[in-house]
């Protein structure tokens, strides 16, 4: 007999929290030192910030694309943020796990309630916290990436999605980095351990 047979395959992490929270420093420091994991890369139809490349933060596509890969199902789940929309396509999904890993997707409240309504996806759902909203601000505020009218906006929504903490598996207050990396460390291997 062969114990391995009952080892977990393929589980689908989904971690999200408020824009500022720490969740995708949390989830990069992970990530980094654990090769079973494998990040889902979303499409958007924002602008490319900078720093970032195509095909590995996002996948940067026009909205008319968007929403013709919308039209033919082609995303477990999507959602229009600030303006842009959002997606996770089914072959990236397809793709990590016919790799043998686990997919590890970042990504909005709104994304998260329509993969937990999904039957046919099964995942792991991870709501990352900060400390408190003035914390939150704080944090936004020292990216200097916002102007006040987005800060406030992205505050405001932050309040709202705090209220569906209790929608998800786990949360993870981020008031310190390395704490709330090994609280996600402890999930993922919690979640690998059980039959």
């Amino acid at each position: 007999m062969n114990v391995k047979e009952y080892r977990r395959e393929g589980i689908f992490f989904v971690i999200t929290g408020p824009s500022g929270a720490g969740k995708t420093t949390i989830m990069e420091t992970v990530l980094g030192s654990d090769n079973r994991l494998s990040y889902s890369v979303s499409h958007t139809t924002r602008e490319k910030r900078k720093g970032e490349s195509e095909g590995e933060d996002y996948h940067f596509i026009e909205v008319d694309e968007f929403k013709k890969m919308k039209q033919e199902g082609e995303f477990v789940e999507w959602a229009e943020i600030y303006g842009d929309y959002y997606g996770t396509s089914k072959a990236e999904i397809d793709r990590i796990e016919g790799n043998g890993r686990d997919p590890f997707l970042d990504i909005d409240v709104q994304g998260a309630a329509q993969i937990r309504n999904n039957p046919e996806v099964k995942a792991v759902f991870l709501f990352v916290a900060p400390p408190s909203i003035e914390e939150l601000r704080r944090r936004i505020e020292n990216r200097g990436t916002e102007n006040e009218e987005t800060l406030n906006k992205r505050i405001r929504v932050a309040r709202k999605e705090l209220n569906r903490i209790r929608e998800f598996d786990y949360l993870i207050v981020n008031e310190e980095l390395d704490s709330a990396v090994a609280d996600l460390r402890a999930i993922i291997r919690a979640e690998r351990l059980k039959v």
